[in-house]
């Protein structure tokens, strides 16, 4: 019999071995399998088949069942996950079972659903010759339906059921007694010819018309092209041409997105455009069944694009053409738990493989993204300027707080701005990237604030709940009524947070209507679209939000932007706090100022000549990225070394440092590497743990990467019952 090996979600990094079932060979490669393990049965992929073991035949255990309901997992999705394995230092069976569908690493064989057979009744010769009232008179729902039957003719059976929740009996009894003739609808036939794309098509500037004809003569090889274009310059549209060109090759496009937020204002555009095109959408908002769904559709090449947010990276594509990976500097694109890796970095790798083009999309590039472009090793292409649609880049000014007064967080230029936008029926946005009422509660006798028993850091005030939460692990406790350090009654919320904007709007403007977007107020589902509709509908007069605001949408009547509160990550220990404050609000200012509508962007801080700000000011990326990459240089960070992190959590901070300083002894790095002390995070305690991270760095990726591949084996040696330990490639989060 032959020898299968399996990957197993399990934290090993080992395949293991098991008898295969009769009839296995190489071609169930890729299949998944339901094998014991332990006492216990679980679902894995057959990553090999080989014909002997280094385990003794007595304890090789029987496989059960290889489901064959879905293709197996194509010999280059299996690269890819052996590729994240090596690279990231992760196991590679929780690589592999990360990147399936949650419904398909179950215990049974998956089936997509039918669309369920619609019907269509017809009165026949003999139906019309009943009486009615041949038809008892508590039958009401059955006269109802031969009435109905009479004068129509016939009937669907939408329609029909319409009547009563037991006319599908009726109708079976109906077409027994050959009163009526049961007559399936044919579905509706989805083409994937591009010939229904909309008509006509914009009218491309010349910068879009230079970057669409730079590709498409390179669309058969594998090149990463970095699209940096300003905010409205008309990026989408160039995916959208290149898809209509990949549709027209039978080729399928793969579309990454950040956040799920963005995934539906897409998946419109791209139905518009291309209405009788197979488009599936693969994000974490879907329920299990219908994530499963679309990626098998995928699978199958049905779908022609995929879009999709971090994890679609690994969805399985016969007739992959190309990669697109919009607002590519994202945090988002980073997994932060498990399985750590970069679906930008992972797409990369992806397309190289396939030897196919990828397009990475930004208004502001990660610095790595930035600097890759322009040494060469990326091909960069530009879009300086709006598109016509999008009239001019808003106007920024800035308000110094330090010598102006502010009343409930506005300042009077901000105050007089809003009220200017009301009388001119023009919306407005207020940026603040803080969620609830306020930061701090503050007693003012004391100087006591509430802190959070479970995190280093203090609890926000949810004033409408009258609750304090944290937001990193979510403990909630109740708003208290005096001090309790010294039994002062005067505590009071102490800072600003959207709610608290919210209400300070709401008593300055009581006439206009005002809508909150943070992650509270779109918690449940569809809530967010149904803000988006009312604000693209003229519903809203006033938005306020945090980040969600930010990235990518396009409000058509807002002409102001207003931005609180900013100078917070200016003097941060992160060095990329500079570089992610930037791209938020150049995003964020980026909303202003659209179809034609003048744009302005007001902006409170105290250091107005920040070269930063500077920077915002003239819509010059280019200006602060060169500074910040000479502060790298000098600083030997990234993009000029390369980094990984040993993270470590335990009960005690003792106990972690201890863990990793025993880490750094069995590091015995060679002079390319240099190993620094272990040093608690910046967020010492966490959801109850202690944590604190060791940090590896060397100029060479090669040089690291084998360092870190024998490094991994004396890690996994050592006795951790205490704590837990990940190493994390190319960590943003310190």
């Amino acid at each position: 019999m032959s020898i299968i090996r399996v990957a197993l979600d399990k934290p090993l990094n080992t395949l293991f071995d098991y008898l295969g079932p009769a009839g296995v060979t190489e071609q169930d490669i890729g299949c998944r399998v339901f094998v014991p393990f332990g006492k216990s049965r679980m679902t894995g992929v057959i990553m090999e088949v080989a014909s002997y073991s280094d385990i003794s035949p007595d304890k090789i255990k029987q496989a059960g069942q290889v489901f064959r309901d879905v293709p197996p997992l194509p010999p280059e999705l299996l690269d890819l996950f052996r590729f994240c394995s090596e690279y990231y230092h992760h196991p590679l069976g929780e690589v592999v079972m990360n990147g399936l569908p949650i419904r398909l690493r179950g215990s049974q064989p998956f089936f997509i659903r039918t669309a369920p057979i619609v019907f269509q009744y017809r009165l026949t010769t003999k139906g019309r010759a009943v009486d009615i009232s041949a038809i008892p008179g508590r039958s009401i729902a059955k006269r109802r339906l031969l009435v109905k039957l009479k004068e129509s003719g016939m009937i669907e059976d939408g329609e029909a059921k319409q009547f009563s929740s037991r006319t599908s009996e009726a109708m079976k009894e109906f077409v027994g007694l050959q009163w009526v003739e049961e007559i399936p609808l044919a579905p509706p036939v989805v083409s994937t010819s591009p010939s229904q794309e909309t008509s006509p098509l914009p009218v491309l500037t010349p910068a879009q018309k230079n970057a669409i004809d730079a590709i498409v003569p390179k669309m058969g090889e594998f090149h990463t092209w970095l699209l940096h274009g300003v905010t409205g310059s008309g990026k989408t549209e160039i995916y959208l041409q290149l898809i209509s060109l990949l549709l027209r090759q039978a080729r399928q496009t793969l579309v990454l997105v950040p956040e799920i937020n963005l995934t539906p204002q897409l998946e419109l555009i791209f139905r518009a455009r291309f209405p009788g095109v197979r488009l599936v959408s693969l994000h974490s908002g879907l329920n299990p069944t219908e994530r499963a769904e679309g990626w098998v559709q995928a699978q199958h090449g049905e779908a022609e694009i995929i879009l999709g947010t971090r994890l679609a990276v690994f969805t399985p594509l016969p007739r992959l053409g190309m990669i697109i990976v919009d607002e590519e500097h994202d945090l988002s694109f980073k997994q932060q738990e498990g399985l750590r890796y970069s679906a930008r970095d992972v797409a990369v790798f992806r397309a190289k493989r396939a030897g196919i083009p990828i397009v990475l999309g930004s208004a502001t590039p990660s610095l790595e993204t930035y600097y890759n472009a322009i040494t060469g090793r990326y091909l960069l292409l530009r879009l300086p300027s709006r598109a016509p649609d999008n009239a001019s880049l808003p106007t920024v000014q800035y308000i110094d707080i330090g010598k102006i007064k502010t009343q409930e967080g506005f300042s009077p230029p901000v105050i007089a701005a809003l009220e200017k936008g009301l009388a001119s029926n023009q919306q407005s946005l207020v940026f603040i990237n803080r969620r609830g009422y306020a930061p701090i509660l503050l007693c003012r006798a004391c100087g006591w604030t509430a802190l959070c028993h479970r995190c280093s850091s203090r609890l926000v005030v949810h004033l409408r709940e009258k609750k304090l939460r944290c937001h990193h692990c979510g403990h909630q406790a109740e708003f208290p009524s005096l001090c309790p350090e010294c039994g002062n009654q005067d505590i009071a919320p102490f800072g600003h947070g959207t709610q608290r904007i919210e209400a300070a709007l709401t008593r300055l403007f009581p006439d206009a209507r005002i809508a909150r977007i943070d992650r509270d107020s779109t918690r449940r589902k569809d809530s967010w679209q149904r803000i988006l509709k009312d604000i693209r509908e003229q519903r809203v007069d006033i938005l306020v939000g945090t980040q969600i605001l930010a990235k990518g949408h396009d409000f058509p009547n807002l002409s102001l932007v207003s931005i609180l509160n900013s100078d917070a990550s200016l003097f941060s220990t992160d060095f990329r706090a500079s570089e992610r404050l930037f791209a938020q609000l150049m995003q964020v200012a980026g909303r202003a100022g659209r179809s034609g509508t003048p744009g302005e962007v007001l902006i409170q801080t105290r250091f107005p000549d920040h070269p930063l700000y500077r920077a915002l000011y003239q819509h010059d990326y280019d200006a602060l990225a060169r500074i910040l990459l000479e502060e790298r240089k000098t600083a030997h960070f990234p993009p000029f070394v390369y980094q990984a992190l040993l993270r470590a959590e335990a009960p005690a901070i003792a106990t972690t440092l201890a863990f990793l300083a025993k880490a750094a002894t069995l590091a015995k790095a060679p002079h390319q590497i240099k190993v620094f002390d272990p040093v608690p995070a910046q967020m010492a305690r966490l959801k109850g743990m202690e944590r604190a991270y060791l940090l590896v760095q060397s100029r060479s990726r090669k040089k690291l990467q084998e360092f870190l591949g024998n490094w991994r084996t004396k890690l996994d040696s050592l006795p951790s019952h205490k704590v837990r330990w990940t190493l994390d490639i190319d960590p943003l989060e310190f």
